[in-house]
């Protein structure tokens, strides 16, 4: 079957095309990537929407039940001001119209309890949790880096006890890990206070118990990539040419085995976001997790709304800064923009 010399002429073409022009390659990806951002945090607007209003119990009825602190059955007459006031009596449209402009201007609604705007709220209690995410992060990263470059590669002995460490302490739960934490480190030896708060003495038990399971996944993901890059024929190239083993070890064979590590971390943060909720408890320490549950508890559909709003939003970012970083980690990539 012959084949069309037009199609194997425009392929080194369109390649070369590409490499004169990596930056417009880039912009172009990047540029595709906001743009399927945008449409993930649409979808998460919009499921949070359906779910809030298909879920059972009358949103007239639990708000006045909520500012009157009685659990009663309420009249058709009681209903119709809150219905009216808050739009619950109009078509669901039109309630999802002005629920996603009232987003897009920032207005994630008034807390039915607190009878306070729910960003300002959310604004009182982000920064504690978001600080103790991050942190636990940074401090996973600081773990399983060092700890895959020690173990991995360096025969099957080590390479095994260092994979069966990972497994350990992937499966270790968050709320396991903190109480024996506070119970060595705060009860016991009292180098850290009992009663959390948002010092840096305060922070550091929360962020070990977040950032111990974490280490073990990453260290899990970098580690298969690591044995797998050992392989590659540029390692033994580089190795040829003289270099010394910890040279390609930590200059050729760990950048790429941190890509799958950069991709769990936009897993990680959601996982952190969301684990917050129980560590801040264990922990007793301000931030959204203790707003997130009493208002799950007390049915402030606003409230929740808002923090799973803010969740989605802070997910689909940094998945954003992170799919741009790979970009900067592994050269390979931009020639395929």
């Amino acid at each position: 079957m012959a084949v069309d010399s037009s199609i194997i002429e425009a392929v080194p073409i369109s390649r070369a095309i590409a490499q004169r022009h990596p930056a417009a390659n880039i912009l172009r990806t990047v540029l595709f990537r906001i743009g399927s951002a945008i449409f993930v945090l649409w979808g998460a607007v919009t499921i949070t929407f359906i779910v809030l209003t298909i879920l059972p119990g009358d949103r007239a009825t639990i708000l006045l039940n909520i500012t009157s602190g009685q659990t009663i059955a309420r009249t058709l007459e009681e209903l119709a001001p809150i219905n009216a006031m808050y739009g619950f009596d109009q078509p669901i449209l039109t309630q999802y119209i002005h629920y996603v402009g009232a987003l897009l201007q920032g207005d994630l609604g008034t807390s039915f309890e607190l009878q306070r705007s729910v960003a300002n709220i959310i604004g009182e209690q982000i920064a504690p949790t978001f600080t103790l995410a991050a942190s636990a992060l940074l401090l996973a990263w600081i773990f399983a880096v060092p700890w895959t470059l020690f173990t991995a590669g360096r025969g099957r002995r080590i390479g095994a006890f260092g994979s069966a460490t990972e497994t350990i302490m992937a499966g270790l739960p968050q709320y396991w890990i903190g109480i024996l934490l506070l119970i060595i480190f705060a009860i016991g030896l009292r180098w850290f206070p009992v009663i959390g708060g948002t010092s840096f003495m305060n922070t550091v038990l929360p962020t070990v118990t977040l950032a111990i399971p974490l280490a073990g996944f990453l260290g899990q993901s970098i580690r298969s990539e690591f044995d797998r890059t050992m392989r590659e024929p540029f390692v033994l190239s580089a190795r040829a040419r003289g270099m010394s083993g910890a040279g390609v070890r930590a200059r050729h064979v760990l950048r790429h085995a941190l890509i799958p590590g950069i991709t769990l971390s936009g897993w990680a943060i959601g996982h952190l976001l969301s684990g917050t909720v129980l560590v801040e408890t264990v922990f007793a320490r301000p931030g959204l997790g203790a707003i997130l549950v009493n208002a799950v508890s007390n049915k402030d559909f606003a409230l929740v709304s808002g923090c799973v709003i803010l969740n989605s939003f802070l997910y689909v970012v940094i998945n954003l800064v992170l799919d741009t970083i790979y970009l900067v980690v592994d050269p390979r990539l931009r020639g395929a923009a």
